[in-house]
């Protein structure tokens, strides 16, 4: 229970991560981190709030990463129990990470999350999934248009590409040029599930022309693996 230390293959900006939500996310994306740790199992069940989560004192001046084991965004999450976590959270002074594949809830919590210092972000492997990518999450469209539409709203914003996978170099920069994140991370897959994934060129390139349209770049360690 409680803050949990940013270790292992986690943002380098996060201080803490904080998982009040728990259990199984619908999305059931190929490459979920979750399902290749020995925890799983505890994790493996119907979504719930955890009580005993609303109590943890969260403390002041820290980054936390709230809901890093679990979409806490997903539509089978109730209102009530999204309400609570962000009740918690305007009780003390740090810096919250919301990431979701399914953006467009954060604008009906805009009322809270406008009371905190936090930032917005949503995955963005590619462009386009390859025919034979299965997930239950919104579509790559309907994500960029969601997380382009709350940076219109002058909301900080970020773009994760973790994992990486086969892109179009046009198509890609012009997706993030619209959303015009606040930042982008790039990582690429840390469990072995055998993505499609560019080339070392192809990363470069992608970073090269984000440099050009002054986009921040916060690279993942687990990224180099595809300089070999």
């Amino acid at each position: 229970m409680g803050l949990t230390k940013s270790r292992g293959n986690m943002y380098e900006f996060v201080d803490f991560t904080w998982n009040p939500i728990k259990g199984h996310c619908k999305f059931e994306c190929p490459y979920c981190y979750v399902k290749s740790i020995d925890r799983f199992k505890k994790w493996d069940v119907p979504c719930y709030l955890n009580e005993k989560e609303l109590t943890v004192n969260l403390g002041k001046d820290r980054t936390i990463f709230v809901g890093s084991m679990a979409d806490m965004w997903g539509e089978w999450v109730k209102d009530e129990w999204i309400q609570r976590v962000l009740g918690r959270c305007t009780q003390f002074s740090n810096v919250y990470i919301f990431q979701s594949k399914n953006p467009e809830r954060f604008f009906k919590f805009l009322p809270w999350l406008k009371t905190l210092r936090c930032y917005l972000g949503t995955t963005l492997e590619t462009d386009q999934y390859p025919r034979e990518f299965q997930t239950n999450a919104p579509s790559l469209n309907e994500r960029v248009e969601a997380i382009g539409r709350l940076r219109a709203m002058n909301q900080k914003v970020f773009v994760t590409i973790e994992p990486i996978m086969q892109f179009n170099l046009k198509a890609f920069l012009e997706d993030i040029e619209f959303i015009e994140p606040d930042f982008v991370t790039i990582g690429a897959d840390s469990k072995g599930h055998f993505l499609a994934e560019p080339t070392w060129w192809e990363v470069e390139r992608l970073i090269e022309n984000l440099m050009i349209i002054k986009v921040e770049i916060r690279q993942k360690k687990n990224l180099e693996r595809l300089r070999k």
